[in-house]
């Protein structure tokens, strides 16, 4: 199966399934000498990672980040930056019942038709568990980026279904579980996501 690299000067190969030992990445293009630690990366999966709040996935996964190579003395290398992030909270039983089935929406049929074979446990590879790696690795461009250019990457929650913000206040964004700028918004935020969970349903956001 192809498309699981991205990038040409700034390559991100991801590897790993939702319900494998492990989801892995190697990151091909970063310029030597920039110090990156483990913990400028585990930032940004912090805030990504499972399991923090009621609005999200209750799978509970650490992802805890190791960096296997290209980096030597704090320092990058230049070379292939490889990094492992290990499932512990895999509950594949969970998903017995849909290995004869298709859940409506999600990649189960298409992988099923295209390849005669699939991976039914979360999803496999198109499990939203592989964009841990992807984190991982927008967190080592994002501090590239500043620190040769200056450039900064932020983002929040614009829109939430009908619920649109008013005014952004940057100092809030990471204290919501919705990341939302607008503090007169969260709570209906909330109550929207509620509701919403108890009729089953789900909604779309719009990201800025």
């Amino acid at each position: 199966m192809s498309g699981n690299s991205i990038g040409k000067l700034f390559t991100v190969t991801t590897f790993g399934e939702s319900h494998g030992p492990a989801l892995g990445g190697i990151v091909d293009g970063c310029p030597p000498g920039m110090a990156l630690t483990e913990a400028d990366i585990q930032v940004d999966l912090d805030r990504r990672k499972p399991g923090t709040s009621r609005h999200t996935t209750q799978r509970r996964e650490a992802d805890e980040v190791r960096i296997l190579s290209g980096v030597f003395e704090g320092k990058t290398t230049g070379t292939p930056i490889g990094l492992l992030i290990e499932n512990t909270d895999q509950r594949s039983k969970d998903y017995s019942k849909i290995a004869e089935s298709f859940r409506p929406g999600h990649a189960d049929y298409t992988y099923q038709h295209k390849y005669g074979y699939r991976d039914y446990r979360g999803g496999g590879r198109s499990s939203a568990r592989e964009t841990a790696m992807r984190v991982a690795a927008g967190a080592i461009a994002k501090k590239y980026l500043k620190a040769a250019a200056g450039i900064e990457i932020k983002g929040y929650l614009a829109q939430l279904g009908p619920i649109k913000i008013d005014k952004v206040d940057w100092e809030i964004v990471n204290d919501n579980p919705f990341f939302c700028p607008d503090a007169d918004k969260i709570d209906a935020m909330a109550a929207y996501m509620d509701a919403l969970r108890k009729e089953g349903d789900s909604i779309g956001a719009l990201i800025e």
